[in-house]
C-alpha cells in the first residue's frame, strides 16, 4: 500500500534552500562532493606540527586512562624509560623507551589534530558572540538591560541595526535578518512571526524593520554556545559503536597481556629468560596500538566532515545513526523538486495551433510576477523562439494582473483581451462574454490532473467571438540527478519514501517520475509520526528533515532528525542535527557521510589487527631462535638480527599511526555500493594491505637500522 508523508497546505511557501556557500570555519570545502561518492576533509600536514604541543600534554594519565590499549602502552613506555636509566649504556633499552614514547605521542597527535580543527571553527564561532545590550520589553516600556541577564520567557525589542541578544521566536513583526555569522550565507533571510520562520538566533543582526522577540533558552545555553561546545568535542560522548570497540580493544589488551605475563616462565624454563624491556616491546606490539590510537581521531572527525558542510550534529550517535539508516523520509517540496510549479507544455485545443497558444500564453502571463508566470514565458521563447515582450513595448494595453481572488492574468491590446489562470476562472470568463469552450478543454486538464500536473485555461476575445485556446500544463519538477541518486541509495539498501500534502494521484505520479521506493500522500503530523514507528517497529532506522513545530514530533522519534536552521526554535530542539543551509536535499548526503565514518573504523580495524601478523614474523624468531633455531625460518623477511628485529617492528609499529592519520581525519571515500562488495573491497585493500605492508615497512626500518654504526 502506498502512503504519503508531509502535510503541505496549498499555496503553502515551499521549504526554503539556501545554496551552500562558505561554512564560517576555516578549511571547507565549498559545493558537494562529486554525486555519487562522499570524500573526506581537507588534511593539512601543518596541522601535526601545530598540534604537537597538545599532544604532548595529553601524556597526562588520567587523560590516557580514557583509552585502555594507549594506556598500557604509557605504561610500558615509564617501565621501559626506569630500566634504561638504570643501565644507561645499553642503547637498545633507550631506543625502545624512545619510540614507545613516540608510540603514545603519535596516538595522541592523531586526537588532538582532529580536536585542534574543531577548535579552530570554534574560534570563529566566539567571534559571532557579542556582549549586547538588550531592550526588554516591561509592560509597555523598554528598559536596557545586559544579555546575560535575559531568562526564558523574556520579550526583547530589535530594530535594524541591532544585534539579537539571545536564541527565541519573533512573536511580533518581521524583519530582514543577517545569519552570515551562523551560516556562511551573504544573503539576508526573512524571520517573522506565526510561522515556521520564527525562530531567530543569538549574536545575528538585524537589517531592517522592527521585530518583539521572545527568549527561548537561558544564556550560555544559546545555538552559538552549544555549537561551539561541539565543535571543540567538549561535550562529544562515545558513541555506542565506539564504546563496543573500546571494550573488545580492551579484552584484546587483557589477553595479550596475560600472554606475554605467561611467557616468561615458559622462556626461563627453555633456558631463553627475556628482558623487560624486550617484553614490553613484544605487548604493545600484539595489541591492537594502530586502531587504539586512532579510534577517537575517527569519531571527531566524523563530526568535523559534518560542520564542514554547515550541518551541526548534536551528538556522535545521530552520525553514527545516519551511517546505518534503512529508511530515508524526504519532503517532495524543496527536497525532491524544485519547489516551484513550472511550465512544461502547451496543449491545444482542436483548431489551434501550439504556436498561436504559446504566443497568446506568453502575452498573458507579462502581467503575472509569480514563478509559474515566470515560467511560461520562459517556455514559450525557449521551445518557440518568441522574444520575451516587456510591457511598455505595448502601448495601449491594458494589463491584468494575477491576483490569488480572480486567478488570472492577461493584457487588453488591440482590440483583443487575453486571459490565462485556473481553469475554473477562465470558463467562467470565457462563458460570461458568451463564449465557447471548445469540448475537449475539459479532457485535457483532467488528463494532466490525473497526471499529476496542474492544467491552466488559455482564452481570447477578438472579433471572434471569446474562446479557450489550449491548456498550459504545469508541473512539479524533479531535481535534476535525483533519479539516479534514489537508485544509488537502492543499491546501498535504504528505503526511499517521498512525503506530500498532494492528493495521492499527484503524488503517484511524481513519485514515479523521481524513482522514490514509496510515497506518503496527504499527509498529515500524526500520518508521518505513525509510519516512523511503524518502520521502527520492523528494526529499521529513521532519517528525515523538518522545520516547523507540526514536524517536531517526529524529528524528535526518528533516529536522525535533520532540523533546518530556518525553522522554529521547537523544530531545532527536537532534531539531533541542523542544518544551517536549510537545505532538505542534504539529508542523503548525511546518510553518506554516516556510512563513511563507520567504514572508516571498519577499515582501519581490520588494517590494525591484520598489520600485527607481520610482528609475529619479527620479534618471536628473534626471542627464541637462539634456543630452538627451528624458529629462524620463521624470519621470513631475512632481518639482520634479534635486537633490529624487535626494534623494527616497534619502529614500525609508531610510524604506521603517523601514517594513517590523514586516512582518519580525512575518512575512507565512500561510494555508493552494497553491503557485500564494500565489505570485499575493505578487506582486499585494508586486510590484505594490513597484512603486507608491515613486511615491507619492517624490512626497510631493519635495513636502515642494520647501516647505523655502532648498532648493525
Amino acid at each position: 500500500m502506498t502512503t504519503n508523508l508531509k502535510s503541505e497546505e496549498p499555496g503553502s511557501m515551499p521549504t526554503a534552500t539556501a545554496a551552500p556557500t562558505r561554512a564560517p570555519h576555516g578549511d571547507v570545502p565549498t559545493g558537494h562532493p562529486d554525486q555519487g561518492r562522499v570524500g573526506g576533509g581537507l588534511f593539512d600536514p601543518k596541522q601535526l606540527i601545530r598540534s604537537f604541543p597538545e599532544a604532548v600534554r595529553k601524556l597526562d594519565p588520567r587523560v590516557m586512562v580514557k583509552s585502555p590499549v594507549m594506556f598500557v602502552v604509557e605504561i610500558g613506555s615509564v617501565l621501559t624509560t626506569v630500566l634504561a636509566v638504570k643501565d644507561p649504556g645499553d642503547w637498545f633499552g633507550w631506543a625502545i623507551a624512545g619510540w614507545l614514547w613516540l608510540t603514545t605521542v603519535f596516538a595522541n597527535l592523531a586526537e588532538a589534530v582532529a580536536e585542534g580543527r574543531g577548535k579552530a571553527q570554534a574560534d570563529t564561532l566566539r567571534r559571532a558572540k557579542t556582549d549586547t545590550v538588550a531592550r526588554r520589553l516591561n509592560g509597555s516600556a523598554e528598559e536596557l538591560v545586559p544579555g546575560t541577564e535575559l531568562r526564558v520567557g523574556d520579550l526583547v525589542v530589535c530594530e535594524a541595526g541591532d544585534t539579537i541578544p539571545g536564541d527565541g521566536d519573533v512573536v511580533e513583526g518581521v524583519a530582514s535578518v543577517d545569519e552570515s555569522a551562523i551560516t556562511g550565507e551573504s544573503a539576508p533571510v526573512i524571520r517573522e512571526s506565526g510561522g515556521d520562520r520564527s525562530a531567530v538566533t543569538g549574536g545575528t543582526k538585524v537589517l531592517s524593520d522592527r521585530v518583539v522577540i521572545k527568549i527561548t533558552t537561558k544564556p550560555g545555553e544559546t545555538f552559538i554556545d552549544r555549537m561551539i561546545s561541539l565543535v571543540e568535542g567538549a561535550a562529544r560522548q562515545k558513541t555506542p559503536n565506539e564504546i563496543a570497540l573500546n571494550i573488545l580493544l580492551a579484552s584484546l589488551t587483557i589477553v595479550f597481556l596475560l600472554a606475554v605475563v605467561t611467557l616468561q616462565p615458559f622462556a626461563q624454563y627453555a633456558g631463553a629468560e627475556q628482558s623487560m624491556i624486550v617484553l614490553a616491546a613484544l605487548l604493545v606490539c600484539l595489541i591492537p596500538t594502530t586502531i587504539g590510537a586512532l579510534l577517537s581521531a575517527i569519531g571527531i572527525a566524523g563530526m568535523d566532515r559534518l560542520v564542514q558542510r554547515n550541518v551541526l550534529a548534536m551528538s556522535g550517535r545521530a552520525v553514527e545513526a545516519a551511517g546505518d539508516v534503512s529508511t530515508l523520509l524526504l519532503d517532495k517540496t524543496g527536497t525532491i523538486t524544485l519547489g516551484n510549479r513550472r511550465a512544461a507544455e502547451f496543449v491545444p485545443v482542436r483548431g489551434t495551433t501550439e504556436a498561436e497558444l504559446a504566443d497568446a500564453a506568453q502575452l498573458s502571463s507579462l502581467a503575472d510576477e509569480t514563478p509559474e508566470g515566470r515560467s511560461v514565458v520562459v517556455l514559450a521563447k525557449e521551445r518557440y523562439g518568441l522574444r520575451e515582450r516587456n510591457q511598455g513595448e505595448l502601448t495601449g494595453a491594458e494589463w491584468v494582473a494575477f491576483t490569488a481572488q480572480t486567478r488570472m492574468s492577461g493584457v487588453d491590446v488591440d482590440g483583443r483581451k487575453v486571459r490565462k489562470g485556473a481553469a475554473g476562472s477562465v470558463v467562467a470568463w470565457v462563458k460570461e462574454r458568451g463564449g465557447h469552450v471548445a469540448e475537449d478543454a475539459q479532457r485535457l486538464t483532467d488528463g494532466i490532473s490525473q497526471a499529476g500536473g496542474t492544467p491552466l485555461l488559455v482564452a481570447v476575445e477578438d472579433t471572434d467571438g471569446a474562446r479557450v485556446l489550449g491548456v498550459v500544463h504545469l508541473k512539479d519538477v524533479v531535481k535534476e540527478g535525483m533519479r539516479e541518486r534514489f537508485a544509488e541509495l537502492r543499491r546501498m539498501g535504504i528505503r526511499t519514501v517521498m512525503i506530500t500534502g498532494d492528493n495521492p494521484l499527484t503524488a503517484k505520479a511524481i513519485a514515479e517520475e523521481a524513482g522514490v521506493d514509496d510515497f506518503l500522500a496527504e499527509a498529515t503530523p500524526e500520518d508521518k509520526m505513525a509510519l516512523i514507528r511503524r518502520e521502527q517497529a520492523g528494526g529499521k532506522l529513521v532519517a528525515m528533515t523538518g522545520d516547523g513545530t507540526n514536524d517536531a514530533p517526529a524529528l524528535a522519534q526518528a533516529d536522525v532528525g535533520v532540523a533546518m536552521n530556518t525553522g522554529t526554535s521547537a523544530a531545532k530542539e527536537a532534531g539531533n542535527m541542523v542544518d544551517l543551509d536549510s537545505d532538505p536535499t542534504k539529508l542523503i548526503e548525511i546518510v553518506e557521510i554516516g556510512k563513511q565514518l563507520l567504514i572508516t573504523r571498519g577499515a582501519l580495524t581490520t588494517f590494525s589487527i591484520a598489520n600485527d601478523v607481520a610482528k609475529y614474523f619479527a620479534i618471536i624468531p628473534a626471542m627464541f631462535a637462539v634456543v630452538y633455531p627451528g624458529l629462524d625460518k620463521l624470519n621470513v623477511m631475512g632481518l639482520h638480527s634479534p635486537q633490529s628485529a624487535i626494534l623494527s617492528a616497534v619502529v614500525f609499529n609508531a610510524l604506521v599511526i603517523v601514517a594513517l592519520v590523514p586516512l582518519a581525519l580525512k575518512g575512507v571515500r565512500y561510494r555508493p555500493t552494497s553491503a557485500d562488495k564494500l565489505l570485499r573491497r575493505n578487506l582486499g585493500i585494508y586486510g590484505l594491505g594490513g597484512l603486507i605492508a608491515p613486511f615491507v615497512g619492517i624490512k626497510l626500518i631493519d635495513l636502515v637500522i642494520s647501516l647505523i654504526p655502532g648498532i648493525g
